[in-house]
Formats: structure tokens, C-alpha cells, sequence
């Protein structure tokens, strides 16, 4: 259930606040703030508009791409558990806008869904955002429309929501890691967005250079040996589905995809990272000077995103490591005998030949994607219409060719083992489903309205890879 709150109205000029690609740990431990780290000078609309930066190292020349005010990197809007973000959106793109944001367990009404949840924002125009989280967590926004996401996203609209504790976590710096991709040419201008393609019927827009935090990586990152880190890591990329590898300190897990957990330490210190994850990890760096910590992708033969060294005066390491404390307003068990079993099909795109290729042939690339055997519609049946508080435990049945990760608007969800016999011991609100694989989630179907289950790819999504559901 929501919690009931009074909160205060707070102004752009109290939220903004840009995480550049270097951070630099002062003497007293805290995060020194640059320039571009410092909150916005006035008040104002959050305006979307095209800027120029350069995403890959000097000498090459600048891209063109979509950003929140001209900030590289994206603003980090910072707000406390209860407050009310209030901004007015104003889009000098040539694309409509809604802003979606992973984790916020809103109102529907304000999901940021453009076409589904509220008009888009169309170019020229200015609309409304007014979120009250009530939980705290690493958000994801980024652009959401009907048929409409993907060149928005991919030209770089998006960022992250901190909404901070009501309790501080004993840390020594808090950074966050947005991860994005892009599709460029030698010239570095974006490529164009073709949508009803073989892209859109296989793996979706996958980019061409990384990026953290809008940067070139790795991300170089120094503090203090000893000092404790706190990473938000956070998955903006259209389609690119990876996995991360710690090297050189051990990660614990406190949160996923917005909500804390029991703290983990993953398998093989590694992580599966698909568009709209969110992690929140700790790292104890070590006490030696010089130590080095990285965060990589395992893309290729890795690529680097986060480099932490340690450099100066060591410090006394914290002696126990930090936990978050659970959302109370998430059940810890779910009546599964109880429950709807409601079921979703996914189908379509390319097929792959034993030749490990490719196989187009029958496909209809206008329409390449199955949900239980159409496209998503405003005019279809809900996938399920319930009553405020009823257990849901929902299959999803892959049977493509490619990993399938979805998003689950408005609620968390449990990931049950493959015998039903218990669950992963964190909320989840975007899942992978491996090709030609079955899971089944399971979740109290808590919030009132009407809420997607989305794909995380936006050309699928895009292509109509999604459904929706109806809590009365």
C-alpha cells in the first residue's frame, strides 16, 4: 500500500545535480562537487532540446544528440523519500515525449507512459511532470511513447532519480553509473532510426560505442584506500543486453531495480544487466594506494566502465557492511494457491539457422513481434482486470530466438524457481526471459489503474511487444 504523506513542493533548482565521469573523494571523505556537479543557478522548465558533445575520445569531433538542459552527462535529479518532484517538461526535440521512470510505484495516471497513461508531449510543447515516490531507490527515467521511444532514447534523452533514504547509508561516495549506447557513424553523427527493419525483428538498435555516464570509459573514479562506494548502476541502452563483472573488490548487492534486499554478493561477482536494470552495489576498496576496482562489461573482450583507484591517506575501513532496510509496503510472501495465473506468449521475430545466421524469410518486419498472438493495443481486452490486493503469478513464455526482458509497470514482483517451490530473495520490476524459456513471476497487484507490461527493447517495444493489465 502507498504511504499517505504531506509532502513538500520542491523546485528544479533544489533537484538537479550532474554526475560528471570523474569524481574525486576530498579529504573529509565526501564527494568534492565540480562545476557541472552544482545544482542549477534558477528555477525553470526541464527543456529537451538538440546540444552537441563529444561522446568518443578527442580527436574526434562532436555528436549531435538530445539532452535535459545541454547537461553532459544527464542531470541526476536528487529528491528525499516522500518529497514531490514538480517540473514542466518542455520538448524542443521533433519527437513527442513521455518520461517513464523504473521503480516508481506511482500513480498510474502518472506512469509517463505517452498514449497510454497521458497525451505525449508534443514538439513545441511543454507538459507536466508531479511524482511523489514513495520509496526510496535508484529510479531510471527515459522516454516512453507508444510506437514512439526508440530515437529519443537513442539519442540520448534519460537519467536517473535518487531518492534518498530517510536514513543515510554510511558511505563514502555515492555515484551514479548511467550506462548508454550509440549507433554512430565514422562521421560520429548518429545514425538514422529505422524502425521496420531487420534490427527490430532480431535484437533491436544495437549501438556502437558505450558510453557512462554520457562520457568516454572507463569512468575514472578516485577516493581514498579503504573508502566505501556506493555504485547506482542503471541500464539506458535501447537493446544492448549484458553483464557485468567486478574485478579487484568484492560487490554487495543492497538493492535491485529500485527496492533493497537481504545483501548478496553475486555468482562469480558478476551481474545480468538488460535496458531498464538498476543495481545498487557496495564496494569496500582496498587499503593499499594504488589498488584499482573496475566495473566491465563483458561485451568483446570486456570493456571497462568504472575504474576506481585508490590515491591519498588511507582511512579506517567501516568494520560492518551497510544494509538497506526492507520496504515494508512489499509483501514478504505471496498466497500463490490463492492467486490469477494469467499467462503471456511471446513470439515472432528471426529465427536462427543451424548455421548460427540469421533466417528472415516469413518474417513481417512491420509487425514482427507475438503477444499472445497479437500486437499491444489501447483497443484490446486487458491481459487480466482485478481487484486492489489480489496475488498475481504471471508465466511468461519465451519463444523466440532472443533473450526477452520485460517491464512490469507499477509494482515488484517476486522471481519464482523453475519448480514454484520459492523465490529469488529480492523485488524485481524488469526481468530477463532466456530464448525458448518459461518463468513465472509473482506479485500482489497493489496499485490501482491501469498498468504495461512492457518490453525493455525499445524497437520491440515500439513494434507493439506489450500488454496491459487493470487493478480496480
Amino acid at each position: 500500500m502507498l504511504r499517505s504523506t504531506r509532502p513538500a513542493l520542491l523546485s528544479r533548482r533544489h533537484l538537479l545535480a550532474g554526475i560528471g565521469g570523474a569524481a574525486v573523494l576530498s579529504s573529509a571523505g565526501s564527494l568534492a562537487q565540480t562545476p557541472a556537479e552544482m545544482p542549477k543557478a534558477q528555477p525553470g522548465p526541464l527543456t529537451a532540446a538538440p546540444t552537441r558533445t563529444r561522446l568518443r575520445p578527442a580527436p574526434a569531433p562532436d555528436t549531435e544528440i538530445w539532452a535535459f538542459d545541454g547537461a553532459n552527462p544527464a542531470p541526476s535529479l536528487r529528491i528525499k523519500q516522500g518529497e514531490t518532484l514538480s517540473l514542466k517538461l518542455e520538448n524542443r526535440t521533433t519527437a513527442p515525449l513521455g518520461l517513464h521512470c523504473y521503480g516508481l510505484r506511482g500513480e498510474a495516471v502518472r506512469d509517463g507512459v505517452g498514449g497510454f497513461t497521458q497525451p505525449p508531449i508534443a514538439p513545441g510543447e511543454t507538459g507536466e511532470i508531479r511524482l511523489t515516490p514513495p520509496d526510496s531507490g535508484t529510479l531510471l527515467y527515459r522516454p516512453l511513447v507508444l510506437g514512439a521511444s526508440s530515437e529519443p532514447c537513442g539519442r540520448g534523452l534519460g537519467g536517473l532519480i535518487v531518492v534518498e533514504e530517510k536514513e543515510p547509508l554510511g558511505v563514502d561516495l555515492d555515484l551514479p553509473v548511467l550506462v548508454s549506447d550509440w549507433l554512430l557513424g565514422d562521421d560520429q553523427s548518429i545514425q538514422p532510426f529505422v524502425l521496420q527493419g531487420q534490427a527490430g525483428a532480431s535484437v533491436g538498435r544495437l549501438g556502437s560505442w558505450v558510453t557512462v555516464n554520457r562520457r568516454s570509459p572507463p569512468a575514472p573514479i578516485t577516493a581514498r584506500p579503504g573508502a566505501r562506494v556506493r555504485l547506482r548502476l542503471a541500464n539506458a541502452c535501447n537493446a544492448r543486453i549484458m553483464r557485468l563483472r567486478f574485478d579487484g573488490g568484492q560487490p554487495t548487492v543492497i538493492a535491485v531495480d529500485s527496492q533493497p534486499t537481504e545483501s548478496f554478493a553475486p555468482v562469480r561477482s558478476q551481474l545480468p544487466f538488460a535496458p531498464g536494470t538498476r543495481y545498487d552495489v557496495v564496494l569496500d576498496l582496498p587499503v593499499e594506494d594504488g589498488a584499482a576496482v573496475n566495473v566491465t562489461a563483458l561485451i568483446g573482450g570486456g570493456l571497462p566502465l568504472v575504474r576506481i583507484v585508490t590515491a591519498g591517506e588511507p582511512q579506517v575501513p567501516r568494520a560492518a557492511m551497510p544494509a538497506l532496510k526492507l520496504n515494508p509496503a512489499l509483501p514478504l510472501g505471496v498466497r500463490m494457491q490463492d492467486a490469477l495465473r494469467p499467462e503471456i506468449v511471446v513470439e515472432g521475430g528471426a529465427t536462427l539457422g543451424d548455421d548460427q545466421k540469421l533466417d528472415f524469410s516469413g518474417v513481417d518486419l512491420a509487425k514482427p513481434w507475438r503477444i499472445n498472438g497479437g500486437v499491444g493495443s489501447l483497443e484490446s481486452k486487458p491481459l487480466f482486470s482485478v481487484k486492489r490486493g489480489t496475488p498475481i503469478v504471471m508465466a511468461i513464455d519465451n519463444r523466440t530466438a532472443f533473450v526477452q526482458p520485460f517491464h512490469v509497470h507499477g509494482h515488484s514482483f517476486r522471481l519464482l524457481h523453475p519448480l514454484d517451490d520459492g523465490w529469488e530473495n529480492y523485488f524485481l520490476d524488469t526481468v530477463q526471459i532466456p530464448e525458448r524459456k518459461k518463468l513465472h513471476i509473482a506479485f500482489i497487484a497493489d496499485n490501482p489503474g491501469r498498468w504495461l507490461i512492457s518490453s525493455t527493447v525499445l524497437e520491440r517495444f515500439d513494434l507493439g511487444l506489450w500488454s496491459w493489465f487493470e487493478v480496480t
